[in-house]
């Protein structure tokens, strides 16, 4: 049964290795999480010379690894034995490669502990090496988290970290950043930097350490779109334009098309309940409201005009032409803002 990367790391951190981890999965911050704490953590500075082995799955075969994997360890209790980006090991996936390593599983050695980071893929686990993972290893399937379960991740985050955020601030920096989790942590980390003691984090702080406006954000442009405020909205863009290193215009596009694909589906189930909505639209509940007066202000059809003309822009910020082809990215995005709103 697949163990969550929280309490695998618990264990790692109270002392507890298991013979083998096998880490797999679209998000790959809980996989680097777990098989960077094994890399630094589970043999001494200078036990790691002889008994750490870090290989990657283009260079080796499965006969390579357990073949490090039946090492004794020199003069230390243990082994580490990494596979990173094992996704790309020459043959997995094949019944003789697939045989050895279930052979493995089934009699590890006791002295060694084997990580295999499994990125971007899943093992099907209705063959037999999927079915052995499952019941013989410390197995974690390692999901990317759903928009509207993020803030509750960053509030969990920097809890485990010593300080605190408030869920409306977590909002805040979940729809600012995205659900990308290593440029979050990334960020959250930078900003501990500047704390000795526990803090409760602010918008404020995360203006100031992390660099986004609490008033001029790509979470304020959207959310000035849907309601509908024409000044707002421009003022937005035109700090976008004198900024452009800190708002490129890829992401914008990527995130305003997201906003308009919600509002769709927010029409099509235009009778379902709040809580079904929330879900259907990965909206966190708290901002379920204006989505749903945004959702009034542009109707079904403009919401499908709106999706071309924001796709056409997409075309455009990536260097291809359409009518009016050679724009600056400034010009583009107030084009199609100025699109969407009238």
């Amino acid at each position: 049964m697949a163990a969550k990367a929280e309490d695998v790391l618990k264990d790692l951190r109270s002392g507890k290795y298991a013979p083998i981890y096998f880490l797999q999965g679209e998000e790959p911050f809980f996989i680097d999480q777990i098989s960077d704490f094994i890399e630094k953590n589970a043999l001494k500075e200078h036990e790691k010379g002889f008994n750490q082995i870090v290989m990657y799955g283009k260079d080796v075969a499965i006969s390579d690894i357990l073949n490090n994997a039946r090492r004794f360890p020199m003069m230390a209790d243990r082994q580490v034995v990494i596979v990173k980006e094992a996704q790309n090991i020459q043959n997995l996936g094949r019944e003789e490669a697939d045989q050895q390593l279930i052979n493995y599983i089934k009699n590890p050695l006791p002295s060694t502990i084997l990580v295999f980071a499994h990125k971007y893929k899943n093992i099907d686990g209705r063959k037999s090496l999927g079915k052995e993972l499952d019941k013989n290893v410390v197995f974690v399937k390692s999901e990317k988290i759903k928009e509207h379960l993020l803030p509750g991740w960053i509030e969990e985050y920097i809890k485990g970290q010593g300080h605190e955020i408030n869920n409306q601030t977590a909002v805040f920096l979940a729809e600012s950043i995205g659900n990308n989790l290593e440029v979050i942590a990334n960020e959250i980390g930078k900003m501990f930097l500047n704390f000795t003691e526990k803090t409760t984090i602010t918008k404020d702080h995360i203006q100031k350490f992390i660099g986004i406006n609490k008033e001029y954000n790509n979470f304020e442009l959207t959310k000035a779109i849907g309601l509908k405020d024409v000044l707002k909205a421009n003022k937005i863009v035109q700090y976008f334009a004198q900024n452009p290193k800190s708002h490129p215009l890829i992401p914008i596009v990527g995130l305003v098309y997201a906003y308009f694909s919600k509002l769709a589906v927010i029409h099509y189930n235009k009778n379902s309940g709040d809580n079904e909505l929330a879900k259907l639209t990965g909206v966190h509940p708290y901002f379920l409201k204006e989505y749903k007066i945004a959702a009034n202000n542009y109707r079904l059809g403009k919401v499908i005009d709106n999706i071309a003309y924001i796709k056409e822009a997409d075309l455009r910020s990536k260097g291809v032409e359409t009518s009016g082809g050679g724009m600056e990215d400034s010009e583009i995005l107030r084009e199609l803002v100025f699109k969407i709103m009238h």
